[in-house]
């Protein structure tokens, strides 16, 4: 017998949860459907207990840096068992949150099990087949593993399996130069493990400006992190030490010996197990479920929120996927993807924090375009703290001042950078900005100096 619902969430990530609670508390029968554990990639292998990781890993750092501002100590010891246990608490009291919430929310039904499609608005989870006129698909992504040889046969790592590390690597070999990569890389090398980082392009982080990239890589190298780009030709194999990896790096033979293997090469929508043609759901070549500017499907009822769709790779883009969702649905509101820009952080130390356009795509839109660049060594702050490394960046579009893009890359810029979100998001005018009487001694005071020395940018 089919069980009736108003509502099916199959996904307890960062949308799901929330728009379970809130269509239950709009008197709606509604099904939270999770086969693993609530929280999704953020609560259990991404940020919490990632950031948690970076915190551990300044704390060691800064020991190491005492000296510099007066205080003598020894050098740190990492207990990698210890780090492990404060981490593993963080995510535990995440989880307990939110069980508690989803758990004494009337009308709101937990179901474990692993959902699949049986037709365009039935899914059986186990032996139950539950209905819904309404669907909502939040089962977010897990990291890429390539084909490459030998790798079957090799024991590697993933963001998920580095949950489960207790021991320092001797020598970590990070496959993948982006995000999730990079914040490995420091954290571990923080910890006193040997690092490399191989990288497919020919720098890292390639979806930002090439100055950028640089200045992310100079950064992490003076930590004592290696870097082998143009990597290509890929083969592994067990070795007594650990693992063997033998490639092409611009054309030439290497082959780098480490303890551990990690793999950060991105993200696939976890979708596979869906059955989304029992339901005629469209999705694209790589998985991800089609979605039109409100979150729906090609099949009307049933929408896609998160990584899922494509449309975000972040905790706050899902998030805010469910507020989109839950305003058209629930408050007659009219919200759209489309009025979202982009904007996000990178959690190395410092952060790399972006809003909006890079160079190359302001450039690439035909407008006239102002920029204005500050290094972090103008700081006050940074200066009082020892910590210089980096820069401020903004883009204004020189016609109607209005900001098209942020990027800081320095000393609390991933704080700094909602100062730009906020004023982007409200069309306010460069101008305004600079008007604005700061706190000393801040980062943010630096924003009417920065924004006063714009000038208009040039193709190179």
């Amino acid at each position: 017998m089919v069980e009736r619902f108003d509502v099916i969430v199959i996904g307890a990530g960062q949308a799901g949860p929330a728009l379970a609670v809130r269509m239950a508390g709009e008197g709606r029968k509604v099904a939270l459907i999770e086969r693993e554990r609530l929280g999704g990639t953020c609560v259990n292998s991404g940020c919490i207990p990632t950031k948690t990781l970076v915190s551990s890993a300044r704390a060691a750092h800064i020991v190491r840096q005492a000296a510099d501002f007066g205080v003598l100590t020894s050098l740190p010891t990492v207990d990698m068992k210890a780090v492990k246990a404060r981490k593993d608490a963080v995510v535990q009291a995440s989880r307990d949150s939110l069980a508690r919430w989803v758990g004494e929310t009337p009308g709101l039904e937990l179901i474990a099990g692993e959902a699949c499609f049986v037709a365009q608005k039935t899914v059986r989870v186990g032996p139950r087949e539950l209905s819904a006129p309404l669907i909502v698909i939040n089962t977010g992504g897990r990291p890429v593993v390539p084909d490459w040889p030998g790798l079957a046969g090799t024991r590697y790592l993933t963001n998920v399996s580095m949950m489960d590390i207790n021991t320092v690597p001797d020598h970590l070999i990070v496959a993948g130069g982006s995000y999730i990569g990079l914040e490995f890389a420091q954290i571990f090398r923080r910890f006193g493990a040997k690092v490399t980082v191989i990288e497919y392009a020919d720098r890292l982080i390639a979806r930002e400006d090439e100055a950028v990239s640089k200045a992310v890589e100079s950064a992490l190298a003076a930590e004592g992190i290696d870097f082998c780009f143009g990597a290509r030709d890929f083969t592994v194999e067990p070795v007594t030490a650990g693992v063997r990896l033998s490639l092409t790096s611009e054309g030439a033979p290497v082959v780098i010996e480490g303890s551990d293997l990690l793999l950060a090469l991105g993200r696939l929508p976890n979708t596979n197990d869906l059955k989304l043609e029992a339901a005629e759901i469209a999705f694209d070549s790589r998985g991800f479920i089609i979605v039109d500017d409100l979150l729906q499907t090609n099949v009307d009822g049933i929408y896609a929120l998160g990584d899922v769709n494509g449309r975000g790779a972040f905790t706050h883009t899902s998030y805010n996927d469910y507020e989109i969702l839950a305003a058209n649905l629930l408050d007659g509101a009219r919200r759209r993807l489309s009025d979202r820009f982009t904007a996000y952080a990178l959690y190395t130390d410092p952060p790399l924090a972006r809003a909006g356009m890079s160079d190359a795509a302001a450039l690439a839109s035909g407008r006239r375009i102002l920029k204005a660049h500050l290094p972090m060594s103008r700081v006050g702050r940074a200066r009082e703290r020892g910590e210089t490394i980096g820069f401020m960046e903004v883009l204004v579009d020189a016609d109607s001042e209005v900001i098209l893009g942020a990027t800081l890359f320095g000393i609390e810029a991933d704080e700094v950078i909602h100062i730009f979100i906020q004023a982007m998001a409200l069309k306010v005018p460069y101008s305004q900005l600079q008007w604005i009487v700061p706190v000393h001694p801040t980062v943010s005071e630096l924003i009417p100096t920065l924004l006063s020395q714009l000038s208009p940018l040039e193709r190179t």
